[in-house]
């Protein structure tokens, strides 16, 4: 990634809504995440969830998705894609972090997520992030946890 690309989280308007929906991980990946116009639907059923696009300066480049529970404490990553045109620059982790410091912000000591197992999954990405599995399967995914 070079050094002078600024990585943030954006609120999604009806201006970027439509860039942020043709955001498409790679066909091999397409199992492992939800399309971006059905977690943003999904969103919109959900008081507790919070989500953002991810930008590379001024270019969207993926979608974070938080499930928010500040009163109990839990925090669940229940999205997180990165356009298969912008990966392996660095924008999952660095956005990653901004989701965690909005986690650490809001109280929590721990973020938990789960994926699905496989060759094109996103697993090993996790396990370089810190987290661990938590040795539950929930739907046919794996558990995972970040102690924060």
């Amino acid at each position: 990634m070079s050094i002078d690309v600024e990585v943030t989280l954006r609120e999604i308007t009806a201006a970027s809504m439509r860039a942020i929906c043709e955001l498409d991980v790679s066909p091999e990946q397409r199992e492992y995440v939800a399309p971006n116009v059905f977690s943003i639907a999904q969103a919109y059923f959900e008081p507790r969830a919070w989500l953002r696009a991810v930008y590379a300066n001024e270019t969207p480049v993926g979608f974070v998705m938080l499930h928010e529970d500040v009163a109990s404490g839990a925090f669940f990553l229940w999205r997180l894609m990165i356009d298969a045109e912008h990966q392996g620059k660095g924008y999952g982790r660095q956005a990653l972090a901004l989701a965690v410091e909005r986690v650490r912000e809001l109280g929590g000591h721990e973020l938990v997520s789960s994926h699905g197992e496989g060759v094109n999954g996103p697993g090993a990405f996790y396990r370089a992030c810190g987290f661990v599995e938590t040795g539950e399967v929930k739907s046919d995914e794996v558990v995972i946890r970040l102690t924060l």
